[in-house]
């Protein structure tokens, strides 16, 4: 789930920076998040490949100025960390999971550039809600297929817990979508605040599906 994560937000700081709507400060928060958390994953067994994308993590924030070397910096990183992912199984789970992750967290960052200045275009964001709501509805249907359901006896409460918090990510992230399409600064206060929500819904959900499709594997 970390080099997912890392993954998500490693591929959301390149097409940020990319877009170039706000400075470089968004690629440091994110790729500063993105080594957190790819570290971990690394120690943990992530191999070369994810230790790879922590150094490509690394210079991607050095280059951040730079609008074509850091979002392709900061993709190979993404690709990497997908890579690392895979390499414990189920990469269709690591993928989904970066779209979910990274789509949903980007987004809640990027809305604080938004409080500050809110003249900015609110294209990035809405890109970005379709990103997380996108993982949203496909990470749910790759973890069924990879057996989150049936469950057994014993998962009832982790599988009632799952459906709960996927449901409530993709109310939440379709509420970000409505509020800006709201005019005035209150609109982009109240994405910034259901995304924060999302945020924990989101972690929540794909550590239980994952929980499901390992019990599904060891049973």
């Amino acid at each position: 789930m970390l080099s997912a994560w890392a993954a998500g937000l490693a591929a959301g700081s390149a097409l940020v920076t990319r877009w170039a709507v706000v400075g470089p400060g968004f690629t440091w928060l994110t790729l500063g998040v993105t080594i957190v958390l790819a570290v971990p994953a690394a120690l943990a067994g992530g191999g070369f490949a994810a230790w790879l994308g922590c150094g490509l993590a690394v210079v991607a924030i050095i280059a951040a100025r730079s609008r074509s070397a850091s979002p392709m910096l900061a993709a190979a990183s993404a690709a990497a960390l997908v890579v690392a992912g895979a390499g414990e199984g189920r990469p269709v789970l690591v993928v989904t999971g970066a779209l979910f992750l990274g789509g949903v967290t980007c987004e809640m960052l990027l809305g604080h550039w938004y409080l500050v200045d809110p003249r900015l275009p609110r294209s990035a964001l809405r890109s970005l809600c379709v990103v997380g709501l996108g993982g949203a509805l496909v990470d749910p249907v790759a973890a069924v297929l990879h057996g989150a359901v049936p469950w057994e006896a014993g998962d009832m409460v982790v599988g009632l817990g799952w459906i709960a918090l996927a449901a409530t990510s993709i109310a939440l992230m379709t509420a970000v979508w409505f509020s800006l399409g709201e005019r005035g600064y209150p609109a982009v206060m109240a994405a910034t605040g259901l995304s924060y929500l999302a945020v924990l819904t989101t972690i929540g959900a794909v550590v239980l599906g994952r929980v499901l499709v390992t019990g599904a594997v060891l049973g």
